[in-house]
């Protein structure tokens, strides 16, 4: 017999509705089991659909299960962003103060409530690792461009998700990427990656410092994810674990623009605090009411 439990669709990133990076949220999914998440994470299409269930961790406010229509994720930063935003909207977490705490495959994640109406998670801790000259050789014929940045070498970074972040030489050459999907799926196979996240500056730092892209397989194909959270938080671990080599500090951090070739407009700001990277946007809700499953 199905039950009714409470279901919002928000778009993240964004505070005008169909611009941001859409997240489908089952607020009370107590009782349904690993097959009908994935299934219904199949059913909405969307890059992630989250599960909110009671924690199991006595220091966490709930704990999230993170599904895209093909497999978990232990961590995904639009969905950590957009289930607390719903929680918050519902009612469900009104108890709790400024700071909010998300359990989920990766351990406790830190929100925090802005003073203008934004959250923003702490960044999980990452690992980094080095690209050989043979690697980068096949992410130039993957992305078909010659315009990476001469100075930045790619590297792979771990945070549950895994990126190979990718700096080219400017917002233009970032943009300018059109990947070859049989190089694509034979290089994210030799690297072990989720997926390939693209970044470069803009001049005089607009409409945003940086401009990122975030490239994953899909059904065998390449798809954009239009706003990332994760591969944000990639980026800025790495700049971080790099001396920030465009002159940031910890005392300024960036802002971001993803989406563009999607036309859409999503943004986020990446701040540091305590020697942390924490990335904060807006979410808005397009969908409120009831899921029968």
């Amino acid at each position: 017999m199905p039950r009714s439990r409470r279901f919002k669709q928000v778009d993240v990133f964004t505070q005008t509705p169909f611009l941001g990076n859409p997240l489908a949220v089952v607020l009370d999914a107590e009782e349904m089991t690993d097959i009908q998440m994935q299934a219904m994470a199949r059913w909405t299409n969307l890059s992630e659909t989250t599960f909110v269930l009671p924690p199991s961790d006595p220091r966490a406010d709930y704990r999230v299960r993170i599904f895209t229509p093909e497999y978990e994720l232990p961590f995904a930063g639009h969905p950590t962003l957009g289930t607390a935003h719903a929680l918050l909207e519902a009612g469900i977490l009104s108890n709790v103060s400024n700071r909010i705490v998300q359990e989920c495959g990766v351990g406790l994640v830190t929100i925090e409530k802005t003073p203008h109406g934004a959250l923003a998670f702490q960044a999980p801790e990452a690992q980094f690792q080095a690209l050989s000259r043979e690697s980068v050789v096949q992410l130039e014929a993957a992305l078909n461009t010659s315009s990476l940045h001469p100075e930045h070498a790619p590297a792979l970074v771990n945070m549950g998700i895994r990126w190979l972040v990718v700096r080219l030489t400017n917002a233009a050459a970032c943009l300018a990427v059109r990947p070859n999907p049989v190089r694509f799926a034979e290089l994210r196979r030799w690297c072990e990656a989720d997926g390939i996240a693209l970044y470069g500056t803009h001049p005089e730092g607009l409409p945003a410092y940086y401009e990122v892209r975030a490239l994953i397989p899909e059904h065998g194909m390449v798809v954009e994810d239009p706003v990332t959270g994760s591969a944000n938080a990639c980026i800025a671990r790495l700049l971080q674990q790099q001396g920030f080599p465009d002159g940031l500090s910890t005392r300024q951090g960036y802002s971001v623009r993803q989406g563009t070739v999607l036309e859409r407009d999503g943004r986020l700001q990446v701040r540091y605090a305590s020697n942390t990277p924490w990335i904060e946007g807006h979410s808005v809700t397009v969908i409120d009411g009831t899921l029968n499953a």
